[in-house]
């Protein structure tokens, strides 16, 4: 499933090229991805001016001068191509402007698309109970220790909870913990003010790598110009089953089972 930086990357790539521009044409080549297409999505959209483009988690918003935004999500297989050399069956929604055209290829099609008006946005249900963005400056140590107290889950878990941190998926999750120091069967209540005062800005920073990476390409992602993300090739225990901590510390990164999902990590450096 593409993760917060594939989202990121998707969003900055379409910005180059429909920020400021009138969508021209809407083509909705099916009825529905994981729901139904929004019934008003085509005529509210054409002639409709992208004022801008952002993320909320895992989340991608297309502003438009109407009043509303195009909120999509890439489910588990979605990508936007732009200018596709050829159609695919897989285009279920094509966007087009003066001079280009984007696709939304979703092959497994659990991916979305809505559309919010702006003053609803903060209260749609999908937004309404997230919590921080990780990289902007509402995640702190003092808003962990706040949202954790008293959590026997695991600190891995506690982290994909949407309602504690916005977009953190299974990847990143992975590599901020072992980049902190932590144990990913700790619980979350347990986790020390030190830890998490290291935990704040390993989750930041392996984000942020990633997105100058253009994300990791796992399975079906890619960037909208076709370009794959190679942060893949930096993943420090995610995949790397009894392979070397590259602490160096003699330890062996191992794989475990957390809430029907792998974890990796090194039981020697990971306390």
């Amino acid at each position: 499933m593409p993760e917060l930086p594939e989202v990121e990357t998707t969003v900055r790539g379409l910005a180059r090229f429909l920020n400021g521009e009138r969508i021209t044409r809407v083509q909705l080549n099916r009825p529905n991805l994981r729901r139904p297409f929004p019934p008003d999505l085509v005529q509210v959209m054409t002639g409709a001016i992208v004022t801008s483009l952002s993320r909320r988690a895992k989340y991608g918003l297309l502003h438009l001068d109407r009043g509303s935004a195009m909120i999509f999500h890439l489910g588990m297989s979605g990508r936007w191509r732009i200018d596709p050399d050829e159609p695919d069956k897989h285009d279920h929604l094509v966007l087009a402007t003066k001079d280009h055209q984007f696709a939304l290829c979703d092959p497994r099609r659990f991916g979305s698309v809505d559309l919010i008006g702006d003053d609803a946005l903060d209260q749609w249900p999908q937004f309404a109970a997230l919590g921080p963005e990780p990289l902007g400056p509402g995640l702190t140590p003092d808003h962990l220790k706040t949202a954790l107290k008293g959590k026997t889950q695991s600190i891995k878990l506690c982290l994909l909870d949407q309602r504690i941190v916005a977009g953190l998926g299974n990847i990143y999750v992975c590599e901020a913990l072992w980049r902190a120091g932590i144990n990913p069967r700790k619980a979350g209540g347990k986790v020390t003010k030190p830890q998490l005062a290291r935990l704040v800005p390993a989750i930041k920073d392996v984000l942020e790598t990633s997105i100058k990476d253009g994300g990791s390409s796992l399975r079906d992602y890619a960037q909208p110009d076709g370009e794959l993300g190679y942060f893949a090739t930096r993943f420090d225990v995610y995949g790397r089953t009894d392979e070397p901590c590259r602490n160096m510390d003699g330890g062996v990164i191992s794989r475990i089972a957390q809430g029907g999902r792998s974890t990796w990590y090194c039981a020697k450096c990971q306390k």
